[in-house]
């Protein structure tokens, strides 16, 4: 049997303004440009261009339309669109942009794809129409970085399902090995092992002893190699240590990845960091970097739309169906230059904040200086948010004379100190690193041994957070680090 309830539900819905804010505030002002460009095409009452002098007395204009159209504020208030300041209106920032600049394209770099590159030289073989179905096969199966990780065996079968070709190992090996012979030396391996073998037996002079003394050690003794355990290399190789030396040495230059990090065209995009800070005598000014973004208006032709309608049949019902879209696109500028303007002061607000919080760190540049901070710190200084922070900070940059730094590395966790203070983890991170860059790489330091100097430094701080912290810095385990 069915029921019905009443019931009240207090719940907070976010209005179309603040979601457009929202998603604006995230933009990083690299993408800003096309998301203007992006609502330009769509709103045909939003246009770029300076303020043009209005010629009529926009007072009488909005008085004729109300009494005509029968609205009273509610429904449309000219003054609300058309006397606003929102014409003429240009983005606040650093006051370069002009009409006249050229557009500036994003680089791509010239060249062809990684596999593109390798079909072409598939075409200097001399292999027939099923060879040269194969070969594509293995070089379509070479992945970013260079290497065929899929197992031959299923290379097999997808030439059997999708090519209709039936081969064996031999032959697929065969051809693999005539790929492996491309450029870059080392493609086409099916692992590291292989990959440096490829490139030591490509070497001009292959019968130098420094190169048949890397190929043992890759051959023979690659486990130890990687663990660098050369004590056992020269002992079960009956090498000297500058015959080993050497031939590390050769084996350390060889490139682990031939691919590249991409086996299509890279597109080159410069950092455009969205706040500038200039130093002028000790006195920091954070501006935003605007130049990119155009003037917006409202679009003049829209205004004119009322004055057509003042000069025609007040009862025209499409004429009023137009004023009504003409209403409904004249807020949907008001609100996008709103939701722009809102953007630059949250974004001003919010910098301004962190500047002040890390000043020591903006004037000297030392990373030392880095205080503790988390996004509360900001959000209660600015009476905002914690997620509006979050947003700013996530994917904005500031240009300072010390480098292009993400916001993001201004905010970090504090460790207690034994004069009871917090430093950023950031602080210790940096002088963990000094104390790795100054060790004796014969013999490294231990995760213990950090601890401890750390520890006489009067970073309180356990063996876990020294080697959570090296490895955040990618820096390898003592064994690791070692050299002949």
């Amino acid at each position: 049997m069915q029921k019905l309830h009443l019931s009240q539900v207090l719940s907070q819905k976010l209005s179309p303004q603040q979601i457009q804010f929202i998603k604006l505030l995230q933009v990083p002002t690299a993408e800003l440009e096309a998301r203007v460009e992006e609502e330009l095409e769509i709103n045909p009452a939003l246009e770029e261009g300076k303020e043009e002098e209005k010629k009529e007395s926009e007072d009488d204009f909005e008085d004729n339309y109300e009494e005509d159209l029968g609205y009273d504020d509610k429904d449309v208030n000219l003054e609300d669109y058309l006397n606003d300041d929102y014409g003429g209106y240009k983005m606040q920032g650093d006051g370069n942009y002009s009409p006249d600049e050229e557009e500036r394209e994003i680089p791509i770099s010239s060249g062809i794809s990684l596999h593109e590159q390798l079909i072409s030289q598939l075409g200097f073989l001399k292999l027939d129409e099923r060879q040269r179905t194969i070969g594509k096969q293995l070089i379509g199966s070479i992945e970013s970085d260079g290497y065929i990780r899929r197992d031959l065996e299923a290379i097999i079968n997808d030439l059997a399902f999708s090519q209709n070709i039936e081969t064996d190992i031999d032959e697929l090996e065969e051809i693999l090995r005539k790929i492996q012979g491309f450029d870059p030396a080392g493609i086409a391996a099916r692992n590291l092992q292989e990959c440096l073998l490829i490139q030591l037996e490509r070497k001009e002079h292959h019968d130098d002893p420094t190169v048949q003394n890397a190929i043992r050690i890759i051959n023979d003794c690659f486990d130890e190699f990687t663990k660098k355990h050369y004590p056992k290399i020269q002992k079960k190789l009956d090498m000297g240590d500058e015959d080993l030396k050497e031939a590390v040495n050769m084996i350390t230059r060889l490139n682990p990845k031939p691919g590249g990090i991409s086996d299509g065209l890279v597109k080159t995009q410069y950092i455009i960091p969205d706040f500038i800070l200039t130093n002028t005598e000790g006195k920091l000014e954070i501006s935003l970097n605007s130049k990119n973004a155009p003037e917006l208006r409202v679009s003049k032709s829209y205004s004119e739309m009322f004055d057509a309608y003042e000069k025609s049949d007040k009862k025209d019902k499409k004429l009023k169906d137009t004023v009504t879209f003409v209403k409904q696109k004249l807020d949907a500028a008001k609100w996008f230059i709103d939701a722009i303007k809102q953007r630059q002061q949250t974004l001003l607000k919010t910098m301004q904040a962190i500047l002040e919080y890390q000043d020591e760190f903006f004037i000297e540049g030392d990373e030392t200086k880095l205080k503790p901070m988390i996004l509360k710190d900001i959000a209660e200084k600015i009476e905002m948010d914690i997620s509006t922070v979050s947003r700013v900070a996530n994917s904005k940059s500031i240009q300072t004379e010390f480098g292009i730094f993400p916001l993001k590395y201004f905010f970090s966790e504090g460790i207690a100190t034994d004069s009871g203070e917090d430093v950023s983890n950031k602080e210790v991170k940096s002088v963990l690193q000094t104390l790795v860059d100054g060790e004796n790489k014969r013999k490294p330091l231990s995760d213990d041994k950090l601890v401890k100097m750390l520890n006489d430094k009067g970073y309180n701080i356990a063996r876990r957070t020294v080697a959570k912290y090296r490895e955040q810095l990618q820096i390898p385990v003592a064994r690791l680090r070692k050299e002949l």
